[in-house]
């Protein structure tokens, strides 16, 4: 990752109001963090001296907009991958890859995360029925995030 990756990323998060980025890659690791009160933000690497990049801060990322009831405690979550931004379908004009109540198997596409520009095809990963979408549509999610509840099959 060179430093204009690292200025994509920054881009990336300041577009999606995203406070915190970390990437481990074999033996590169780099962690990114905005805060609202620290003032700079700080780029870390491995075994380098740390680079301090001053930004403005930034409020807290939103809460999640859509607000379902609890789901049945048996449910598991497809959680994102990445940071970027969530997308039901794979165009404005196409139908969402899924919907509530849909059966997905391991190989099924339940939604595209778009990261630095790449849009990232997200698998179900398991067999099962959509119970819960978590996020709303072109939000952005961070890593680890659940997107969508499942009910196992």
């Amino acid at each position: 990752m060179d430093l204009k990756d690292i200025k994509a990323v920054i881009d990336l998060m300041k577009k999606n109001a995203i406070s915190e980025f970390e990437l481990e890659k074999q033996e590169f690791k780099i962690k990114l963090k905005r805060g609202g009160n620290v003032g700079p933000v700080m780029a870390a690497y491995d075994e380098q001296p740390q680079v301090l990049i001053s930004g403005a801060p930034v409020a807290a990322l939103p809460a999640p907009t859509t607000a379902a009831p609890a789901a049945a405690s048996n449910d598991a979550d497809i959680k994102s991958p990445m940071i970027g931004t969530f997308y039901r379908a794979p165009s404005p004009e196409s139908a969402h890859y899924v919907e509530v109540g849909t059966e997905v198997n391991p190989d099924s596409v339940v939604c595209i995360i778009e990261a630095m520009k790449v849009m990232n095809e997200i698998k179900a990963e398991a067999r099962g029925v959509i119970t819960q979408i978590c996020v709303d549509n072109a939000k952005p999610v961070e890593f680890g995030q659940p997107l969508f509840k499942i009910r196992p099959l």
